[in-house]
């Protein structure tokens, strides 16, 4: 178990994004799955048991505020690290009405993800 790949469960409804988070996070060795939608962002959790999550601001059907507040209602899932991202110029307060632990505004510099990504995974 000592060895077990980290997960990243990523929330985005960029298709571009989402391939490319797939590729630089398997490449770094973390597990990636990724959603367009966050309505069932509690199924998604329960089933993935990711280490960290990566939400978009505008997602689909209910929008990252709304998923991650569904998401810590949740006893068992309410410490599980949260990188808001989102290209809205008010990042900050989104990521804090949200109740994110953290945030990358789009366009994001791919080196700075990967450090707020490993500064979340590398202390579990």
């Amino acid at each position: 178990m000592e060895n077990r790949k980290k997960k990243i469960l990523v929330f985005d409804d960029e298709k571009t994004i989402l391939d490319v988070f797939t590729i630089i996070f398997a490449e770094n060795g973390y597990e990636v799955e990724i959603s367009e939608t966050s309505h069932d962002i509690l199924e998604r959790v329960e089933s993935f048991q990711p280490d960290l999550i990566l939400m978009d601001n505008w997602i689909p059907n209910i929008g990252g505020i709304q998923a991650l507040k569904l998401l810590r209602k949740k006893e068992e899932y309410k410490n599980i690290p949260v990188i808001y991202i989102s290209a809205n110029s008010d990042i900050s307060a989104l990521a804090k009405k949200a109740e994110a632990d953290d945030f990358i505004a789009k366009p994001f510099d791919l080196v700075a993800l990967e450090n707020l990504v490993g500064k979340f995974l590398c202390k579990n």
